[in-house]
């Protein structure tokens, strides 16, 4: 009895010992080959060239809500001056070169016919700000579509009177990780359709789920629809998330690829980057040349930011004013004039780059 009893009481210990190890599973998932495969999505050999665009039609962005951080919690970030990548310095006289933005397929309509609101005119920039910024002659407002991004911290939004301010798309937040769905998420869509607005969904990407998961629960959520813009990635650190994670550049490049292709493959679109100088920092610099970006930058232009990076859709700012939502929104703007919005958003059946000059 006392000889079996010394066995248990010496099992028991080793028990309670390898639970208390350092190497459980966290550590057990890094010595194991990632579970994650890209799919046979066909992506161009080579980084898309550029079309260029005379200086007289330039176009405007967006006017959006900042992102959320998570399911939780309002969307938050440095300046960009604590992160910004190096970049050679000009004088304040002379405005920074603008990068063509990153050529892009149109979004892919499931039917011929065309979205009724293409033919109507863009509506123009009427957007006030509570924390503006003077970008000088490189200004976003020198460009012709602005637009939002909203979710569940923009409340009840007034989406005629967003549009009648000067927003002519909006994304909407639709997902974060493999189980969150933004509350606003559907009621957003619908309005904002109804609005004349053209519409795009997000994903916050979470680092403690699976790619694959995260793009199923997307593709639950998102309805593919006839004149959608592409979805969006919104790929950023993120110091309030309950996830601490922070894998290595060649473990987010994997994970994005596998989450990007399963949209593609869905949505028949190429899905847009959303990210902020950081995580660009981090991760991003060289990479995915043959994806559209959308760049954060409210305090210096995006060459500045991020040099030598093409961009389709720019956030300028996170303290927009409307007459639309209670508090502030994001503003934003794509890279291109309104004949090349009508392209692009409309399906124009060719690839095309904003060269805004």
């Amino acid at each position: 009895m006392r000889l079996s009893g010394a066995i248990s009481f010496v099992i028991a210990s080793l028990c309670l010992a390898g639970c208390s190890s350092t190497s459980g599973k966290d550590a057990l998932d890094v010595q194991k080959p990632s579970n994650e495969t890209t799919s046979s999505v066909v992506r161009p050999s080579a980084p898309i060239g550029s079309v260029p665009v005379s200086k007289a039609g330039n176009a405007r962005k967006l006017a959006e809500t900042a992102p959320e951080d998570g399911p939780d919690r309002p969307f938050g970030l440095a300046e960009e001056e604590t992160v910004a990548l190096s970049a050679p310095e000009l004088p304040d006289n002379v405005d920074p070169p603008i990068e063509p933005a990153a050529l892009v397929s149109p979004p892919k309509l499931l039917s011929r016919a065309a979205p009724a609101m293409l033919a109507g005119p863009v509506t123009r920039y009427g957007f006030r700000d509570a924390k503006p910024i003077n970008f000088g002659r490189a200004s976003p407002r020198h460009l012709a579509v602005h637009g939002v991004d909203v979710s569940r911290w923009q409340g009840d939004v007034n989406w005629e009177k967003l549009r009648t301010q000067g927003a002519n798309f909006a994304y909407i937040k639709a997902t974060d990780g493999g189980d969150h769905l933004d509350p606003m998420f559907m009621r957003n869509w619908r309005n904002a359709d109804a609005a004349g607005l053209k519409r795009g969904a997000y994903h916050f990407f979470y680092w403690c789920r699976t790619a694959g998961e995260q793009a199923d629960w997307f593709i639950r959520n998102v309805p593919k629809v006839d004149g959608a813009l592409p979805p969006v990635i919104d790929v950023e650190w993120n110091g309030d998330s309950s996830c601490k994670r922070r894998p290595s550049r060649e473990k987010v490049l994997e994970k994005m690829q596998v989450f990007m292709d399963k949209l593609e493959r869905h949505y028949g679109q190429r899905p847009i980057i959303y990210t902020s100088p950081d995580f660009y920092r981090d991760n991003l610099q060289g990479a995915f040349l043959d994806y559209p970006f959308w760049l954060r930058a409210v305090a210096r232009h995006p060459s500045k930011v991020y040099p030598g990076r093409k961009w389709l859709f720019w956030q300028y700012s996170g303290s927009g004013l409307s007459h639309g939502v209670t508090g502030r929104i994001d503003l934003n703007v794509f890279h291109g004039d309104e004949r090349q919005w009508r392209a692009w958003a409309g399906g124009g059946g060719r690839q095309m780059m904003a060269d805004a000059d």
